[in-house]
């Protein structure tokens, strides 16, 4: 066989190659809704193949390697929303706006203002979705934060009663709302806030308890985790004796996540 033939050869496995790929896509393209939804699902599957004990321990791995090398365990964060800081991890953000976008809640509590970067997030999610508005609670009321029409920020323990009453005081008749965890890291203290948020959460809407890597997958202070406990301890507690809300296990799709478990849909 001549080295033109082999050539020609060689080319024509390749164009019939490039047919199937492209038509492949094609077809990715026009499918339906319906079967996208399948797709959707069949991908849940994987995911889940994924996270099986042979593969966790690299996703761990990696889940500390991000955590460390972009200091997220210290005061400057790497993640930035139009140039204010955020201190989240940019997957699990990804996936709040999804949640957003979804069930489209009229209020959206956040426990732990800080700096006002993930608020600042959330209502631009609001201002795109041109629907919700953002109460945003901090026990320090830390200068210069983000001003937007949709935020509303309480300064106070978010626990305690008075500072409870101001949320309610806030949510009108009827409104739909979404809760997200994000302040102290204790464990009894995390325990309280989902007792009391979890019953303002409206069904079919979330309550998101962040940070449960802590003194689990990343060891920030292991004394002080060993000692007190941490979210995903305060999480387990919770779920043990509240049956209104289901761990959504697909919003960890990315797999790394620092909320691993603590994605609650109200189901009741």
């Amino acid at each position: 066989m001549t080295e033109m033939t082999l050539s020609k050869r060689k080319w024509t496995l390749l164009v019939a190659f490039l047919v199937v790929f492209i038509a492949g896509l094609m077809g990715g393209v026009i499918v339906r809704r319906s079967t996208l939804r399948s797709t959707v699902a069949v991908a849940s599957d994987t995911f889940a193949e994924y996270r099986k004990p042979k593969n966790q321990r690299l996703i761990d791995e990696f889940h500390r390697l991000y955590y460390y090398s972009t200091g997220t365990d210290k005061e400057a964060s790497s993640v930035f929303w139009l140039g204010i800081p955020v201190w989240k991890n940019p997957m699990d953000l990804w996936v709040m706006q999804e949640i957003i976008s979804e069930t489209k809640p009229d209020v959206i509590i956040e426990a732990g203002t800080y700096k006002g970067g993930s608020a600042f997030y959330l209502t631009k999610i609001c201002d795109l979705l041109d629907h919700g508005r953002i109460i945003s609670l901090d026990i320090n009321d830390f200068p210069d934060k983000p001003q937007h029409k949709r935020i509303t920020y309480l300064v106070g323990d978010d626990v305690a009663e008075s500072t409870v009453e101001k949320v309610k005081a806030l949510i009108r008749p009827g409104e739909t709302v979404m809760v997200d965890l994000d302040d102290g890291h204790e464990s009894a203290h995390v325990l309280q806030e989902l007792e009391i948020y979890g019953k303002l959460v409206t069904k079919g809407n979330y309550l998101i308890v962040e940070d449960t890597n802590l003194g689990t997958i990343v060891a920030t202070d292991p004394g002080h985790f060993r000692e007190h406990g941490g979210p995903q301890l305060a999480l387990q507690e919770f779920l043990k004796r509240n049956n209104d809300f289901v761990p959504d296990s697909s919003r960890e799709k990315f797999l790394l996540t620092f909320n691993r478990g603590g994605y609650l849909r109200k189901t009741r």
